[in-house]
């Protein structure tokens, strides 16, 4: 059949995507540029924003590095005046800057009982209020536009609960209602707002690095838990995105969609 067009086509589309520069995000820019969006490559860091940037690039695709820490708002309203200055205003934003910000995870997970207020601060400021500071700059062109999609990336942790991680778990159920709330406020003017849950995701690393940690009991008895006994990668995430900021997603709102290899089932 000649003339099909391409399905989940993002032709038009200008996406910004936070904690582009590597793992997930990077993973999300590559495929929406793929499908012909101009995307705006955000990082904490601008070097790794820079390098996923100049990969779209060499491929043909439309991209521009912008590096704002997602948690300052500030920040944002900078990093999206120039994104629109470069690649038009996004009518595409994916929330994905998470963990625990740019330090990352530390080694130790502690009990709840056993934390202090300043160690829940650094999971709420990147993984609830980062993302309320994106849609708050990025919802009033999506409004005026009436046109707009808006994922953002959370946690089973935040679903279904995990042990040692009740902060980390809190700020991500947070961002899932705070989604929730704001597909309802912007429906009508179609604009669409849905989470992906995610279960472990596989983090980068050398096939020799890879090869002594996945040969260890703690990840074995991790991978025991999935159904799929595999931990995820990038692309598994990047599909389901492209998929719900699409035009075809146009009747989907207000959901949560588990990417986790049968980590935990909901009904």
């Amino acid at each position: 059949m000649t003339g099909t067009p391409n399905t989940f086509d993002l032709t038009g589309q200008t996406a910004f995507i936070t904690g582009a520069g590597q793992g997930v995000g990077r993973g999300i820019a590559r495929l929406f540029a793929a499908h012909g969006a101009a995307v705006a490559v955000n990082d904490y860091f601008l070097d790794r924003a820079e390098a996923v940037a100049d990969e779209l690039k060499a491929d043909g695709a439309k991209a521009f590095a912008v590096q704002a820490d997602v948690s300052d708002i500030a920040a944002v309203r900078e990093a999206f005046a120039k994104t629109e200055a470069a690649l038009g205003a996004p009518s595409i934003l994916v929330n994905n800057a998470g963990n625990a910000g740019p330090d990352g995870f530390a080694s130790a997970f502690p009990l709840f009982w056993e934390t202090e207020p300043e160690d829940w601060d650094r999971f709420f400021r990147v993984n609830l209020f980062g993302v309320m500071n994106c849609c708050r700059v990025a919802a009033p062109a999506m409004v005026k536009k009436e046109y707009g999609r808006i994922v953002t990336i959370v946690s089973d942790a935040g679903r279904v609960g995990e042990s040692r991680m009740a902060d980390y778990a809190a700020a991500k159920a947070g961002a899932a209602g705070f989604m929730r709330g704001l597909a309802r406020d912007a429906g009508r003017y179609n604009v669409t707002a849905n989470n992906i849950a995610l279960g472990t995701v596989r983090p980068p690393m050398t096939d020799e690095q890879r090869e002594t940690v996945m040969s260890s009991e703690r990840v074995k008895a991790q991978l025991s838990r999935y159904v799929i006994r595999r931990f995820g990668q990038p692309e598994d995430i990047a599909a389901m995105a492209l998929f719900l900021c699409s035009r075809e997603a146009s009747w989907v709102t207000g959901q949560t969609y588990p990417v986790n290899g049968g980590y935990s089932f909901s009904i």
